[in-house]
Parts: C-alpha cells; structure tokens; sequence
C-alpha cells in the first residue's frame, strides 16, 4: 500500500525574531499605540511567520496559532465567556475587556494565570459562570482567509478542543454541569467547523492534549459523544486529533474516535505511544501525525536516528499517510538560531529553534520520499554537531559526575526538626505577629535596564554599576524601613532574570543573544541553555546582600532560585536523566548557601516557583519526580544551622495535590499565591494540615491595580481560619520586578496596614 509523507508544523512562535509583538501590545497599553496601528503590526508579524513557514518548504502550515495574549483567552472570549465582572453586553469583545481579563483593571480583578500541562508557558483560565456562550466571531476562519488571501496559503486552521477547553476551564462543576456545558458549546463548535468547510477549508488542527491527562471511562465517553456529534454534523471537516506531552492515556479507544487524523507526540510521550502503535496498530484510512521533533527542547534532531524511527513508525502503520512535524506548537522554543553567531561553534552548530526545526522536519520528509542521498549534506553536517558537543570536556568533569553520585545514595535533612528551629528562630529573630516581606524584587525600571545595558555593553566600568547598584538596594532598604516591612531583601536590581542570574555565573550553562520565548502575555524569558556538567564557580549573591543587611538592623533576606526552578526553566541538556541535572545544581547552590551564611546572611529564600510544573501528565509517575525534586531542594537546604531561617516560594499553579511535597520541602517559611486564584489555595488547608511557617499572597502582582486594605484583609480572615496565625506570614504573591514604584509602594504600605489591624487584635486572633 503506497504511503504518501508530508511535512507539517503544529504551531509557530508568536513574539517575532526581535520580540516585536511584545513590543506592540506593551505600547498600546502604555498609550503610544492606536488599536488600528496595533492590530496592522501584529498582522505584519502573523503573515510573516506564515511566509517563514512555507519558504522553508513547510507543506503543513497552521493558521489561527497566533494570538494578542493568549491562545485559551483567545478560546474564550471567541464564545463570550467574559467573567461577570467584566462590562461586556455581547458581541465580538473588545480589545481593551480582552487584555482587562488578562491584566485586570481598577474595577475588576483578572482571571487566574496557571501553568499550560508542564510547560513553562502560562495561560488565562477561562471562567465559565453564568453567560450563555454565542459564537462573537469565528477566529479560525479569519485566520484561514487571511492566510489564502494574502499569502495564497491553503493554512490549516487550530482550535482548542471542546474536551481540553472544559478541562482548563473554571467556574462549573464538572460532575453535574459537564452536559449543560457541552451542549451550549457544541453548537458553537460545528458551526465554527460548517463555516470553515463551507469556505474551503479542507483540514482543522483540533488540539486535545488533556487526552494524554488520565482518562476516565467517564471522560472517554464525554469525549466520544463530542466527536460523534461533531462527525455527524460537520461531516465536511477532516479533523486531525493533535495529542502532545505525553503518550495518549486511552490509545486504542482514541485512534478509534471518527476524526480523520491523530497527532502523536513521539518525544515526550515517545515510549508509550510507540508500545500502543506496536499493540494496536493505526487505523487505515487516516491519518498519523508523528512528532518526532522536539517541540520544547533547542538541540538539533539526531536526523540519522530519526529518519529510522520514522520508517518504523511508517511499518507500524502501513498504507497510512503520515505527516512529520514537532512533537508540539514550537511556541515553546525561540524563533531562530541565526543570532547565535557569539556562542562556542560547538554549542551554537548543536542548536535548533523553530526555524531549524521546520528545516529537519522537511529533511526527514524528503529522506523518506526521495531518499537519504537527497539530503546527505545535511545529515552529515548533523551528526558531526552532535558527536563534537557529546565530546566537549564542558560535559565531562569528572568531579562533578562523581560528587552527584556520592549524594544520590545520601540522605538529605535538616540537622533538627522544624519545631526545635522554630523556638531557636523566634528567639533570635523576635519577629512580630503576622510578619511582613516581599518576595525578592523590586521594580526594575527603565533607568535599571538601561544602567546594566551600558555595564554589558562596557559604557559603564564594573565600579559604575556596582555603584548604581547600591544606590537602588540603599533607596528600597529606607523604602521598605519607612513602609514598616519586617523582613527585607535587597531588591536584585543586579538581575535580569531569577534563572538567568545564576546560570550566567555556573559553568556549564550558555545564554544566548536572541533566544526568547513567551512565559506568560508578553512576558518573554531567556532560559539559559544547560549543556554541560553545572558547578560551582565563587559565591554569586553575597556582595549585594551583604551590602544591603549592613545598611540596617532588621533582617535582610538571601535570595537563590532553587535547582529544579532552574532546571524547569532552562533548555537542558538531553543525555543526562533530569534528576542528576537537578543533583548538580542543587550541590552548586548549597555552597552558596552556606557562603551567605558565613557572611552573616541567616535568612535565605530558595524560590521554587517551578516546582509542580515540572510533574509528569500521569499521576503515576508523580512520585518518582517529586521524591528526587524534594532530595534537590534538600541538598541545597540543609548544611546550614538551626538559626538559619530557610523561605522558599512557590506561585501561580495547583498545590492541593502536592501539600506532602511541600511539606517535605522542610522550608521554615513557604510563600505561595492565593490572590489570582481567588483564595482557592486555602480550600487545600481545610483538608491537610501545614505547620510550617506559611505566607499566603494577599495581593496579585501581576496586574496593574492597588488592591485596597479590605481586599487583603479578606484573604487573611480566609487563611488564619485554617492555618495557624503564630506561623502566618503575610506577602505579596510574587516578586515585584515588573510592576511601577508607586503602584508598587502604595500596595506594600496597604499590605503593612492589613498587618497592623490584625496586631491590634492579636489576643484574639492567636487564642483562636
């Protein structure tokens, strides 16, 4: 049976090679921008993505991948899900209710921000409540028009399945009101498909990865009854059912649904998938998405192992047509490489970012369909990069490898338990009831980023900024003093980037020139690329901190991004096991730990913001990540006194299921966000105990707006009816960096007033 090969791409990163999209959006929010003027930029960096695409030889292009913030808002507000907060009376909603969702306003506050799978990308979580849902505009066929009409590009449209929508969406509950919610959105859906068919669109991306999620036999009826009713009523649509990052739970009932195509993603769910293929083999007649390109890492695709891999699958599947693309959108991973010319060759000929991508993706297309002689120049070139970067002395030291082993078979603890450090803390420190402090950073404004632009560029000598740079810390310690904050931090004016930072100063990390990619709206990070053994090189925080605790007498923290953040938010490297990435890390930052510590440095956070979003989709495999996550957060932690007072921070995700964990963490002090997720967190606290140290984020710093006094006052009352008020902390969700110094003064000084009415109380509240 013949089979014929394509190459295809499931998604393209939005941001544009220069950050150009961030940079619109932010100048029309600031003002300097007309809404025409936005909506014609963004259009011009749209087309040209999808003219990148096809000038790659792309044959499989998506349109409707692109968004102004969010592709889940875009989902939602595409069906007037706007929450009832929001002025909205029906129709397409307007741009500035769209980014009020996003970012709140004065009047409202924005909807929860949480973690897209185990992505570092974040998305809006749609709030269902009471609005009736109408189709305000049909997005993927605008996105289809436009892309025929500009570019003569026959796209294939995107959309959000209606089972994954329902899954990452809140405010209904699932066990009663899944049905009602169905049957308002499905409509919706088929007419969205019925009008792309009737405009000529052949084929629609629908994107299910909560299929790879643990599937009830509940949800597999759910998602049946969708498909059959979508099949039935739009039966001029071919379907192509993308999974990505992880196998697909139910395979052999999923390749079953009446859908055209199934996507597979051959690299983060590769073992799984490639067993059920072995088992169950493909249904004829349609067609097999292989991702066999990593979508979310920036190493170059072993195209000789992979051109192997593809035949097999096409065994496996014989007489199926197969489209080669990325094992998921390439929004996860920076544009291009080109810019990279700065880095060691022998790193920078190892990376691929989406531009490289599609470019693999087309070789192993054209391998298959005229023979490997027809790309040989490419393959070789590729496996000489790889064999030069797997022989690189920076992936090879011995010491380190042999220091990771020697901890792996140790246990890792404090040298007490949490009740004999506590009374030791609370005699040294005499904190007050309820203390205050921040999370790490203060604002970074335009004269900061300017300021560390000249030093990199060598305008400014290191005395120069060293100077610029005790000048901030001096400002935010009397800030902060005057406010009435407790516990205080120096601000990390000297840091771009909580990950950045210290990898900049850890061999066997490399950064590069242009390699952004999208966190959350126009939130771009660099993550720093891990392609060595990591060690420790000289203290990296102790110069500020020092600085900043000789400036007064109330307790300065030290502030590190803990190992399996670093390691969750960085390219890694792939011929390691993550775990001994994490050891490796986790033994440089203990060294830094006890460097402030010897400094006098005696409260020190390790930030782990990216602690759950590093768990596997399957709950089975929870406990192994977590028992080595916890190990490295340990390692760090645990060599220093009972005195030392060890914070660490967690924000904007689901904790309820990993409380153990946390608790495991053996942190004297945990700071987590509750504020966006409108207090849901301590709903967790009513059914498991915590008796650490807690703060519970009164306020959300994400948005623009100054929360009043009663707000965060609110949020306390919440907590301090299910935790113990003795151990309460009260704090902002996250560091401050992005936010205005007014807004940023004025919420702090509300936040330390929310404090003070509560130590006016303090008999009664602590005798609860």
């Amino acid at each position: 049976m013949s089979q014929t090969v394509k190459s295809g791409n499931l998604g393209y990163p939005r941001i544009g090679g220069q950050r150009e999209w961030k940079k619109a959006i932010e100048a029309y929010w600031a003002g300097k921008l007309e809404e025409g003027e936005l909506h014609a930029q963004l259009a011009q960096i749209r087309l040209h993505n999808l003219q990148q695409q096809r000038d790659q030889g792309l044959e499989v292009i998506p349109v409707g991948d692109f968004t102004y913030y969010d592709h889940v808002l875009d989902t939602a507000v595409m069906f007037g899900l706007v929450p009832e907060r929001f002025t909205y009376h029906g129709g397409e909603v307007p741009l500035d209710t769209y980014y009020a969702i996003a970012r709140g306003n004065k009047e409202a506050t924005a909807s929860e921000m949480t973690k897209w799978f185990n992505t570092n990308y974040h998305y809006i979580v749609p709030e269902l409540g009471s609005r009736k849902p109408q189709l305000t505009i049909n997005r993927p066929l605008a996105a289809y028009k436009e892309a025929k009409e500009k570019l003569d590009i026959e796209g294939r449209p995107v959309l959000i399945g209606l089972y994954s929508f329902l899954k990452l969406s809140k405010g209904f509950n699932e066990a009663t009101e899944w049905d009602h919610w169905v049957n308002q959105l499905l409509p919706l859906y088929v007419q969205v498909l019925q009008e792309l068919a009737a405009e000529g669109a052949a084929w629609v991306q629908m994107d299910e990865p909560s299929l790879v999620a643990s599937v009830t036999n509940e949800d597999l009826a759910r998602v049946q009854a969708i498909y059959d009713a979508i099949h039935r009523e739009a039966p001029g649509m071919s379907i192509l059912l993308q999974t990505y990052f992880e196998a697909v739970d139910r395979y052999e009932d999923v390749v079953s649904l009446p859908v055209a195509g199934i996507g597979l993603d051959f690299i983060h769910g590769g073992d799984g998938n490639l067993a059920a293929l072995r088992k169950f083999g493909f249904p004829q007649g349609k067609t097999l998405g292989a991702g066999i390109v990593d979508g979310r890492n920036i190493w170059r695709t072993d195209l000789y192992r992979q051109v192997e891999f593809l035949k097999e699958i096409m065994t496996l599947a014989p007489g199926v047509d197969v489209i080669v693309q990325p094992s998921c959108s390439l929004l996860h991973v920076p544009v291009s490489a080109e810019q990279e010319q700065a880095l060691n060759p022998v790193l920078r000929h190892a990376l691929s970012f989406a531009a490289e991508k599609l470019e693999e993706i087309v070789a192993l297309s054209t391998a298959v369909n005229k023979g490997s002689d027809s790309v040989k120049g490419a393959f070789e070139s590729n496996r000489i990069a790889l064999d030069n970067l797997a022989k690189d002395p920076a992936r090879n030291r011995a010491n380190v490898s042999a220091a990771v082993k020697k901890i792996a078979a140790e246990p890792a603890a404090r040298g007490s338990e949490f009740a004999i450090r506590r009374k030791k803390q609370k005699e040294k420190w005499h904190l007050p009831f309820l203390p205050t402090t921040t999370i790490g950073s203060f604002p970074q404004t335009a004269e900061v980023r300017s300021a560390r632009q000249k030093w990199r560029k060598g305008e400014w000598s290191q005395e120069q900024y060293d100077s610029f740079i005790k000048e901030h810390i001096q400002q935010w310690i009397s800030l902060q003093e005057e406010i009435g904050i407790d516990v205080l931090v120096h601000g990390e004016f000297e840091r771009t980037d909580m990950v950045e930072f210290f990898g900049e100063k850890l061999p066997g990390f490399a950064f590069t020139k242009g390699g952004w990619v999208q966190s959350y709206g126009t939130r771009c990070v660099k993550p720093p690329v891990i392609y060595g053994d990591v060690d420790f090189h000289q203290p990296m925080t102790v110069k500020e901190t020092e600085y900043a605790q000789s400036l007064t007498d109330k307790p300065v923290k030290g502030m590190l991004t803990g190992p399996i953040t670093i390691l969750n938010w960085s390219f890694v490297r792939s011929d390691l096991p993550r775990e001994q990435v994490a050891y490796q890390i986790a033994l440089a930052l203990r060294k830094e730990v006890e460097a402030l510590e010897q400094a006098g440095i005696e409260m020190i956070q390790v930030d782990e913001p990216a602690l759950r979003e590093g768990l596997p989709l399957k709950r089975e495999d929870w406990a192994e990540y977590l028992d080595w996550s916890v190990k490295a957060f340990r390692i760090t932690t645990s060599t220093v006194r009972d005195t030392t007072q060890i914070h660490t921070h967690m924000c904007y995700c689901e904790f309820h299921d990993i409380i153990d964990s946390i608790r495991a963490l053996d942190a004297d002090v945990i700071s987590i966000e509750t504020s966006r997720s409108h207090g849901e967190l301590v709903h967790s606290f009513e059914e498991h105990t915590y008796d650490l140290g807690i703060g519970l984020g009164v306020y959300d710093i994400h948005s623009p707006r100054v929360p009043s006094v009663e707000e965060m006052t609110l949020m306390v009352d919440r907590a301090l009816q299910v935790l113990d008020p003795e151990l309460f902390w009260i704090n902002p969700d996250c560091g401050l960096k992005t936010r205005g110094i007014d807004e940023t003064v004025q919420s702090l000084k509300n936040m330390v007033l929310a404090a003070q009415q509560y130590r006016a109380k303090a008999p009664l509240i602590s005798t609860k």
